[in-house]
């Protein structure tokens, strides 16, 4: 078993959902329930490589939801000849690194470069839907989340590259699409790694057709590339007027991974800093507290856990709970080689 803190802590903050599959719940807690500044407190390292044929250096980017007690876990695998996809679930934190894997090149998904997984209950057609990279933006949809085999062969959101990103990108990489619904669009997010955060958006009715070049434009940008890098995720924060919430992630002055949040009365925009600076991060290494000498510097892509898992990315801002990746801080290589690893975070100062 791997070492962590404070996971009875983490375990009665996460009273396991009864909500159906794609089911919605309505808080009654408004947006105002964030606090301004975040505190966490980390387990340590829950979820690593197999000792397989594999022979994986990481276990990447997260996506994580929560159906009835059952935690299922979407993830990146790296190795130095590149990435694809896992799929685990388990009912136990102190048991997810036992978990079986699932290796989602045997499914339709198939082998290539495949990475950086969102999963969702798209509820209009009662289908999950798994967003992930190809070099496009990219999507399966299976009727059981709990199903591996039954994801769909890639399908693209876009043609080609949008125009707008083609222009801004430079010598960056454009990843880590996210897509969030409001009751009439859905917009998808992705970054190029380049300071430049991008939002495109079709109707709720068009799903997931309708993404174009032409309604892809900056959603949030910075002249240093390192203070808008990847890993955006939006969430929606329930209330009479629902507002949302943006994380990204950034890159400190020592090279450490941290994020940065904003908030908005709408998807599209204006955004307002909320905890948005290395010094005051919404997560990083000044705020996240482990037990001991902590397992990793770098707060990096992660994933909020969803008990509500349909298209609106709604959580409760009460009970902040972050499935992330660190790694060692010796660690050193090649960036595809790096040993990254999964760990859980509870917020610790909920306004609550």
């Amino acid at each position: 078993m791997l070492p962590f803190l404070a996971l009875a802590t983490v375990l009665c903050a996460a009273a396991a959902s009864k909500l159906p599959l794609g089911g919605h719940v309505s808080y009654t807690r408004q947006a105002a329930a964030l606090t301004s500044s975040f505190k966490w407190t980390s387990t340590g390292p829950l979820i690593g490589p197999k000792s397989d044929s594999r022979k994986l250096a990481g276990i990447k980017d997260p996506s994580i939801v929560e159906i009835n007690g059952t935690y299922h876990v979407f993830a990146s695998t790296a190795q130095a000849s590149g990435y694809n996809l896992v799929y685990l679930n388990f009912t136990d934190f102190h048991n997810a690194d036992a978990a079986t894997f699932y290796y989602l090149d045997q499914s339709p998904i198939g082998t290539g470069y495949r990475a950086a997984p969102q999963v969702f209950y798209f509820a209009p057609q009662k289908l999950w839907y798994l967003v992930y990279q190809t070099g496009n933006a990219a999507y399966s949809t299976n009727k059981d989340i709990a199903n591996p085999a039954g994801w769909t062969a890639p399908k693209t959101f876009y043609p080609s590259q949008p125009s707008i990103i083609t222009q801004n990108i430079g010598s960056g990489y454009w990843v880590d699409m996210w897509v969030i619904c409001d009751a009439a669009n859905c917009h998808l997010f992705s970054s190029d790694d380049n300071g430049h955060l991008y939002r495109s958006q079709t109707t709720l009715a068009n799903f997931p057709s309708g993404f174009t070049s032409a309604s892809t434009v900056i959603a949030l940008s910075d002249k240093n590339k390192n203070n808008v890098f990847e890993a955006s995720c939006v969430y929606t924060l329930p209330g009479d007027k629902p507002s949302y919430l943006l994380l990204v992630e950034a890159i400190g002055s020592s090279g450490t991974r941290y994020f940065r949040s904003w908030t908005a009365a709408s998807i599209a925009g204006p955004w307002t800093g909320l905890a948005d600076s290395e010094a005051s991060p919404f997560a990083g290494a000044s705020n996240v507290a482990f037990s001991g000498t902590p397992w990793t510097e770098s707060i990096s892509h992660g994933e909020m856990v969803r008990s509500l898992t349909d298209q609106t990315m709604t959580i409760d801002p009460c009970h902040l709970r972050f499935l992330y990746q660190g790694m060692n801080p010796s660690a050193s290589g090649t960036y595809n080689a790096l040993p990254w690893r999964l760990g859980l975070m509870i917020q610790t100062n909920s306004a609550c």
